[in-house]
């Protein structure tokens, strides 16, 4: 039987005995052994490999080390120190169940069954090292073809640049272009789809390799797209039909019917969708949008989608539509609700957003035996606390009084921060961990770690500044 060490701080020590103890209880726990430790410091973020090397020169008898999940640092040094294996654990000590798989494992994500063309819709406003920059930046994003979007009634006498540009850095092309010079040239230029073509101009498909998206030739003819389609099936010939998805209000409802009743007839075609009619064209924010679009491919089994990232509220689009093909291919494969499989599509909301009840937290606060704040979400709002009290309430501004940082500006602007951040988390019920950036899905930024210790340094020198006195190290406005 495997036996762990729990590395952690004097606040959580209780509490991670209580939770260790439960999931032991778990009759479909596979059972270890396990010891906590703390190692002097009275939060456990606060901890360093360093800093535990020190307290910490030499494990027996254990199979692995677990230290909190926002102890930062290379944890190699503490490999070769103790010759075992040291892993992080989750960011709260609240989500240790999930890590031992208590909540399913962690879902393969890995394949999918939708590719994604990316549209530069102003392609020929742009120079070729601006569309390759886009198409990088796309390609980042999770699109597997870049779409060279003509507009109309502009020249785009680079489109062949461009094109060999793009397949010298290895990018699948397709043009898209209502213009059948423009799908010509594009086709004999190398591009490996041409968006796109119907009954009236299929004799292009003739002229080049490329594999032709067939559209009706007016907007609603299925009968035009059955046409096209018929054409290339008798020849042989690779296709994926798309019958358009009409804004809302504007044939929404029934183009979704269109390609229903097309799937059901032709049930092996590929097919493709553009989801920027939703997307690009409502007011709501994309990742709802791109859910529930997604769910639509995934049950008809559509294999392409063509997306767009143009309006600003849409920036995010394409990134949405590769973590929504992800989740609903694997729920699709698992025959479950899409539910438990990632958080990249919930941007303004988390499922468990308060860990912590608000009576936890003022045990919590009990405890407290130095003058440093700690912030807290609870569902009855903001805590803010230290070893003189707890203050409770939705609105930071209430706080001030009670906070005495007058003197000492550096604290106050990082309290400031931080309890901003903790009133949008309850607002919009996200997680809240202090010293920490919210998490807004696929949008999420990488945080700084050195800006966000950079308030300690200046308070320090503020209050050497101010009083010439050597700071008490407990005064850092951090969570120690």
């Amino acid at each position: 039987m495997a036996k762990l060490l729990f590395l952690t701080g004097k606040l959580a020590e209780h509490s991670l005995h209580q939770v260790l103890a439960s999931i032991l209880a778990d009759s479909k726990q596979s059972p270890f052994e396990y010891e906590v430790k703390h190692i002097g410091v009275s939060v456990a973020a606060l901890m360093t490999p360093s800093l535990i090397a020190r307290r910490v020169p030499k494990v027996e008898n254990i199979d692995k080390v677990i230290l909190p999940g926002l102890c930062q640092g290379d944890l190699e040094p503490l490999v070769a120190q103790w010759g075992v294996p040291v892993e992080r654990g989750p960011k709260d000590l609240k989500d240790l169940p999930q890590y031992f798989g208590q909540k399913g494992k962690a879902p393969d994500l890995t394949r999918h069954s939708v590719t994604i063309f990316a549209e530069i819709v102003d392609a020929p406003d742009l120079t070729v090292e601006q569309i390759v920059a886009k198409a990088v930046h796309f390609q980042q994003q999770g699109a597997d073809v870049i779409d060279l979007g003509c507009l109309p009634g502009k020249s785009f006498a680079h489109m062949s640049a461009a094109i060999h540009a793009l397949k010298a850095e290895g990018f699948q092309v397709s043009v898209d272009s209502m213009r059948d010079d423009d799908l010509l040239a594009a086709g004999k230029a190398g591009a490996d789809y041409l968006l796109s073509l119907h009954e009236h101009n299929l004799w292009i498909a003739d002229e080049v390799e490329s594999i032709p998206i067939l559209i009706p030739a007016k907007p609603t003819n299925v009968a035009s797209l059955t046409r096209a389609i018929e054409h290339c099936l008798q020849r042989g010939r690779r296709f994926i039909a798309d019958p358009i998805l009409d804004p809302i209000h504007f044939g929404l409802t029934d183009s979704i019917v269109r390609y229903h009743k097309l799937r059901k007839r032709y049930p092996d075609i590929e097919m493709m969708m553009g989801v920027g009619n939703l997307t690009e064209l409502t007011d709501a924010d994309t990742t709802g949008v791109n859910a529930l679009l997604f769910g639509v491919i995934s049950e008809l089994n559509i294999n392409a989608v063509l997306a767009t990232s143009v309006s600003p509220h849409a920036s995010e689009a394409i990134a949405e539509a590769d973590i929504a093909r992800r989740v609903m291919y694997r729920a699709s494969q698992d025959k479950r609700l899409p539910r438990g499989y990632s958080s990249g599509l919930l941007g303004l909301h988390d499922r468990k957003p308060f860990p912590y009840s608000a009576e936890e937290i003022m045990d919590w606060a009990s405890q407290i035996k130095d003058p440093s704040f700690r912030i807290m979400v609870s569902e009855q709002g903001v805590h803010v606390y230290n070893r003189d009290g707890i203050q409770h309430g939705t609105d930071p501004f209430s706080f001030y009084a009670g906070l005495n940082l007058q003197n000492d500006a550096s604290h106050a602007f990082y309290l400031g921060v931080e309890l901003a951040r903790a009133q949008i988390a309850w607002q919009l019920k996200k997680r809240y961990v202090q010293d920490e950036m919210l998490e807004w899905g696929v949008a999420s930024i990488q945080q700084n770690r050195q800006a966000k210790i950079a308030h300690r340094e200046a308070s320090i020198k503020e209050r050497l500044d101010n009083t010439r006195v050597a700071p008490d190290s407990g005064q850092a406005p951090d969570t120690e």
